[in-house]
This record gives C-alpha cells, sequence and structure tokens, in this order.
C-alpha cells in the first residue's frame, strides 16, 4: 500500500513507529521472565486447569505473564485501577484540592498525574502480596506439587519488590509510548500482550482439530465467529450519529464569511476499549482480596460467585461497561461547552435554539447512542464467552480480547492517519476522513 510507503518518508512518525515496537519488545522480553523460586511446570498445570476461571481470564489479560509469574505478572492493573479511582473521586468532587487542581492547567494535570503513581504504588503492594501469598498456598496440602516450596520471609520480599518494580517500569513505559510514540501506551502494552499469545493460540487450536477433540467443521465456524465479530466491532467502532451544524453568515471587513452546513460527528461507542479495561481490571478486585487467603470458605465461596462464567460475574462486568461509557462519555464531553463553542462562531443545530437548548439536545442524543453503544459492547465481551462455556468449545479468543485488540488497532490506525493527512498524504480511509475519539467544534 502507498501509505505504508508513505509512514517511512516521514521521519518523525518512522521514529516514533519504531519506538512502539522497540517498547512493547521490551514489555514482551519482561513477560517471558519468570521469578526465581517458581515452579513453573505446577504453576502451568494450575492456569491449565483455570481457563475458564477469572485467574485465566486475568492471564489472558496480562499476555500470559501470570501463568508464567514473570516480572510484569500484575501487568498494568494496577495502575489502571488506581486510574480509575482518582477519576471517580474527581467525578465526585470529594477533595476540593483535586478540584482546584483540575481548574490550574497542565501544571494541575501533572500533579494529579503523580498522585496516581503514587497510588499505583501502594496498589501494587497490596495486590503483589496478595498475588504472592496465594502462590505459596497453592498446591499446600494436595497430592500435587507445590508452585513454592518452603516459602521464606526473604522469598516474601524479593517476590514482592520485583512484581510492584515490574508494575511500575510498565506504567512508565506505557507513560513513554503515549508521549514519544503512536497511540495509548497502556493499551498498547495490554494489546501486545493480547496478541503475543495469538501464534500459540492458533497452533493449540490446529492440535485439538488434528486429534479430533473438536471436529474441522466447528474450527471453520469459530474462525468464521471471529471473523464476524472483528468486522461487527469495526462497523459499530467507526460508527456515528452526525448532528447537522449551520453557520450564519456574517460580515468581517467586506468580505462576507460563514453561511455553511456541516455537521457535528458523535461516535456511538466513544469511550472503545476504556469501557471495557476499566470493567475487567475493576472485577480483578475480588480475586485480589481472596488471594490473601485462597483455602478459607469465604474466599472459595467468593471465587465461586465471581467465576469468570457465573451468572453474578456477567451481570456485573455488563453492568460495569454500561457503567464506565456513561462516566467516559461524561468526562471526556461537555455539552455545554460545544454549545458556546457553537454560539461564539456563529453556528447552531436547525430547530434548535442556541445555547441551553442546543447542549440540552447534545445530551439528549448522546445518551441514546451511549446506551445502544453499551449495550452493543457488552454483548460483544460476554456473548462469545457464553457460547464458548455453553458448547465446551476451547478458544482463545474471548470477546473483551477482541474489542480490546480490534478497538486499540483503530485508534493507532487513526493517530496515524493523523500525521500522513497533516502532512499532506493520502490516509487509510477513503477521502482521509479521520475516525479517532477526538474532534472540534468550529468553522
Amino acid at each position: 500500500m502507498q501509505q505504508i510507503t508513505d509512514i517511512f518518508k516521514i521521519q518523525d512518525l518512522k521514529k516514533r513507529i519504531f519506538f512502539v515496537l522497540g517498547a512493547l519488545a521490551v514489555y514482551r522480553l519482561g513477560a517471558s521472565i519468570p521469578i526465581p523460586g517458581i515452579n513453573t511446570a505446577a504453576l502451568q498445570a494450575i492456569f491449565e486447569a483455570q481457563k475458564g476461571s477469572i485467574l485465566g481470564f486475568l492471564d489472558i489479560f496480562s499476555g500470559g505473564a501470570l501463568s508464567r509469574f514473570s516480572l510484569f505478572s500484575m501487568g498494568v492493573m494496577p495502575y489502571i485501577n488506581a486510574s480509575i479511582i482518582m477519576s471517580l473521586v474527581q467525578g465526585a468532587h470529594i477533595f476540593p484540592m483535586l478540584d482546584r487542581l483540575q481548574k490550574e492547567g497542565e501544571s494541575g494535570r501533572k500533579k494529579i498525574t503523580q498522585f496516581t503513581r503514587y497510588f499505583t504504588l501502594f496498589l501494587a503492594a497490596f495486590q503483589s502480596l496478595g498475588l504472592t501469598i496465594a502462590l505459596t498456598k497453592m498446591g499446600a496440602g494436595g497430592s500435587g506439587p507445590q508452585i513454592v516450596s518452603n516459602p521464606t520471609l526473604g522469598f516474601y520480599f524479593v517476590t514482592v519488590l520485583t512484581l510492584v518494580t515490574g508494575t511500575m517500569f510498565v506504567m512508565w513505559l506505557g507513560e513513554q509510548v503515549t508521549e514519544r510514540g503512536i497511540g495509548n501506551g497502556i493499551s498498547l502494552i495490554i494489546f501486545a500482550g493480547i496478541v503475543g499469545e495469538l501464534p500459540s493460540a492458533v497452533m493449540g487450536m490446529i492440535k485439538l482439530v488434528q486429534v479430533d477433540e473438536i471436529s474441522l467443521l466447528s474450527g471453520l465456524l469459530i474462525l468464521s465467529l471471529v471473523f464476524a465479530i472483528i468486522g461487527f466491532v469495526i462497523w459499530v467502532e467507526t460508527a456515528q450519529r452526525k448532528i447537522p451544524v449551520q453557520y450564519a453568515q456574517r460580515m468581517v471587513g467586506r468580505k462576507m464569511y460563514g453561511g455553511a452546513s456541516t455537521f457535528l460527528p458523535l461516535k456511538v461507542d466513544q469511550s472503545g476499549v476504556i469501557a471495557v479495561i476499566f470493567a475487567v481490571s475493576l472485577l480483578s478486585v475480588p480475586y485480589t482480596i481472596g488471594s490473601f487467603n485462597p483455602n478459607a470458605a469465604w474466599a472459595q465461596k467468593l471465587m465461586s460467585y465471581m467465576s469468570h462464567t457465573s451468572l453474578l460475574y456477567q451481570a456485573a462486568y455488563v453492568g460495569l461497561i454500561i457503567f464506565f461509557c456513561y462516566f467516559y462519555n461524561s468526562v471526556s464531553i461537555n455539552p455545554k461547552d460545544l454549545a458556546e463553542n457553537m454560539k461564539k462562531w456563529g453556528g447552531f443545530i436547525p430547530g434548535i435554539r442556541p445555547g441551553e437548548p442546543t447542549a440540552s439536545h447534545i445530551e439528549w442524543v448522546m445518551n441514546r447512542i451511549t446506551l445502544g453503544g453499551a449495550i452493543f459492547v457488552s454483548l460483544i465481551a460476554v456473548l462469545p464467552d457464553y457460547l464458548r462455556a455453553k458448547f465446551n468449545v476451547p478458544f482463545y479468543f474471548g470477546g473483551t480480547s477482541l474489542l480490546i485488540v480490534v478497538g486499540v488497532a483503530l485508534d493507532t490506525i487513526a493517530q496515524t492517519e493523523a500525521h500522513l493527512v497533516m502532512r499532506n498524504y493520502e490516509g487509510f480511509y477513503k477521502n482521509s476522513k479521520i475516525k479517532g475519539r477526538w474532534f472540534n467544534v468550529g468553522t
């Protein structure tokens, strides 16, 4: 494609892409190095037996780092949880200090980011300790081999320190990718983890067909379902509700300006993969709590209720996705600001009065399309997993994985598109229509 050639003609864009590839290679390397003192064979056997559980689901999310108990086993989960809590606290206006920082512009944003990092450090220590305790108790007292034999205080200290350091490094790496590369660094790290395990998943499917554990027809049906879901995700992720906007004519000097018709594009799924990532991250909290005493009756009951295929888990998952879709829209798009910008530039929506009525109309449209987008994301997230469990078909990619992979890929392509179009090169999309997640209103 001509667009691929054009990318390497732009030095800045080429450097950004190579930086992303290098950073993701470093992440995958760290995700494959196990922490010393672990019986990796016993650990792999446990994860094989719990593929349908929340533990297996989190392993997919970490790109297999958790089942290897590698340097980056915690991944970006503590950072995401810290970001969620900070966003909720800011949205609820609990601390006046954070409200003041929000109004200070770039300097305030940097301070809030620093607070998020400190909170990430705390959560990483808490989750790392819980995970380490859970590992030492897995297999203890049973017939199978123990994952950790005779753990000492030194083992706990070194393991927790290693996991926390790995989390902070991955967080820093994600921030560097966002700043110096293309796309959102944290999302790309999750993307790389999921895609990195794809070759082994495909080979596993081929072996299942070869040994007749699943039929060739079933394998082809699974493949067709995956492609159908990918196509549907792309269709909805790029869908927009276009609100018509008319600009009144105005005289500037001796020239007449305005009078043009345009539209305000509102994405059906404005939050993209953010809502899914946030929901999965929060649902890992019960497992972290239960991991401090995994053999206790209350912990076993909690794990049972929050099993990846349980009705309670699926209901909580859908509820969190819908909540975060609306929450993301509320913090990323302000209908009042859009209405004020339109009014400032002489724009109006036909049939709607400028000012407050325009803001109310935009908010009404946003609420309707957000509900549709949230229901779509929820169905894609849970339906493939339900079908897989119902028909006992083993496959690596669930709905959540597909949503993340396709969503992150679309966002990254959109940002690459922006760089190409800005330098007068032809973009990937027809007529160079950039379908990213951000838009402006103006003439």
